[in-house]
């Protein structure tokens, strides 16, 4: 539609020098040019020069559309043609008058058709003061002429309007369509914006989505199918069992993965906390959860905290050497706090930013801390994560309860409230291989 509508202006100012040089120029052939030789000469070479300008401010729009755009830049040379036929025209019509070879009426109606073809151009290469400044010093001059081949009175008074009927026909024709093509051609570019960046947020959801979803249960089926291999070489029966667990996984992450590509997904508070506590137990990690399971904080909030506790597991999984990790979730009026913190950090990873941690993200080039902020900048949280001290490392993640959130969390739950951990029957034979 937006390419109907541009196509339409840009004919319509191709037309209109046309349509204005057969309605003002040939209608005095009729009545008001003296039929005789040389003003019917006159008249003729005038219409002539009126139609070459038509043709050359046809070549030239589209430029200077282009051009008040901002797509092109217009050589002002390309100008100067149109306005030595300007000045050739009223100097026909000057000498056109000064034989008195065309009446009154007729001599000003051509006037009005003199500067039409080049201000078409014109008013779209310079400002509207500029404009007008140039249209006047056109008229001044066109005056200047008529009075000097022995015009005088009424006609040389009217040359000022008619001329600058003309030059103001054209600005406020010509100049508004131009600025609402523009207006609607940005409108256009900044709709392709949003949907260029609407697909880019939709691509950095979804590879945020299957990082979290799927870096835990990676974690887990490797940790598993290593404890597997260890009891199958032992000979030990619970192999079998620990294949189950990994495969009961496996189809797990299947169907996560199909909930992440239809965008259905949500993290859950409580089921990622006893998850992670079920998990990290199993892997012979002692995991104490405190606090309120969080079910009456806002959804919002709950899905980013339970991203943050299902990632913040992974890394304690994947780095380091853990034994003990505690999470605790914290709520007041005004915000809850969301803690989690292990040991097992080495010393020189401690010091250059426990990139042995739980707030690691996910290794090298990882995006696990990165894909956490995004997270909970969409409820202006914020993430903090780095060693504490005595080999501990500590992710805090703080999210602001607003006054139309939910009310804040009870007393601390005991941890059965947090469901029973779904792996801890597997703990003793892998704590028993750990060590």
């Amino acid at each position: 539609m937006l390419e109907r509508i541009d196509l339409y202006s840009r004919v319509t100012l191709s037309v209109v020098p046309w349509l204005f040089t057969l309605s003002w120029q040939l209608p005095p052939f009729k009545s008001d040019i003296r039929h005789a030789p040389l003003p019917i000469a006159l008249g003729v070479a005038l219409l002539l020069v009126s139609l070459v300008q038509c043709l050359l401010s046809n070549r030239n729009v589209q430029l200077s559309y282009a051009h008040y755009l901002g797509t092109a830049v217009f050589p002002r040379r390309r100008q100067l043609p149109p306005l030595v036929l300007l000045m050739v025209s009223l100097g026909l019509l000057a000498t056109l008058a000064s034989v008195d070879g065309i009446e009154d009426a007729g001599l000003l109606l051509m006037i009005s058709n003199a500067p039409v073809a080049f201000a078409i151009t014109q008013t779209l290469l310079v400002p509207v003061r500029t404009f007008l400044i140039q249209s006047l010093t056109v008229t001044a001059l066109g005056v200047g002429i008529f009075a000097a081949v022995g015009v005088r009175g009424g006609t040389l008074a009217g040359v000022v309007p008619t001329s600058l009927f003309g030059c103001v026909l054209v600005l406020i024709s010509v100049r508004p369509s131009a600025w609402s093509l523009g207006v609607m051609w940005q409108a256009e570019e900044a709709r392709d914006l949003q949907a260029r960046l609407a697909v880019a947020e939709e691509r950095l959801r979804f590879g945020r989505d299957l990082h979290d979803v799927l870096g835990r249960n990676l974690a887990v089926i490797a940790l598993k199918s290593e404890l597997a291999v260890e009891l199958a070489q032992r000979g030990r029966p619970e192999a079998a069992d620990q294949m189950v667990e990994v495969q009961r996984i496996a189809r797990t992450s299947q169907q996560e993965v199909r909930d992440v590509v239809r965008g259905y997904r949500e993290a859950d508070l409580s089921t990622e906390l006893a998850g992670a506590r079920g998990v990290l137990s199993a892997a012979g990690i002692g995991c104490e959860v405190t606090g309120d399971a969080g079910d009456r904080l806002p959804t919002p909030v709950q899905s980013a905290l339970g991203w943050v506790v299902r990632e913040a597991a992974t890394n304690v999984l994947r780095h380091g050497d853990p034994r003990h990790c505690t999470i605790r979730l914290r709520a007041s009026a005004n915000e809850v706090v969301l803690l989690v913190e292990n040991d097992g950090v080495k010393v020189a990873d401690a010091g250059q930013g426990g990139s042995s941690g739980a707030g690691d993200g996910s290794g090298p080039g990882g995006s696990g801390l990165a894909g956490l902020r995004e997270r909970l900048r969409v409820v202006d949280g914020s993430l903090d994560a780095g060693p504490a001290g005595n080999g501990l490392f500590r992710l805090t993640a703080t999210i602001p309860l607003g006054p139309g959130a939910a009310s804040p969390l009870g007393p601390a739950a005991s941890p059965a409230r947090l469901g029973k951990p779904p792996a801890a029957r597997e703990a003793p034979a892998l704590q028993e291989e750990r060590r």
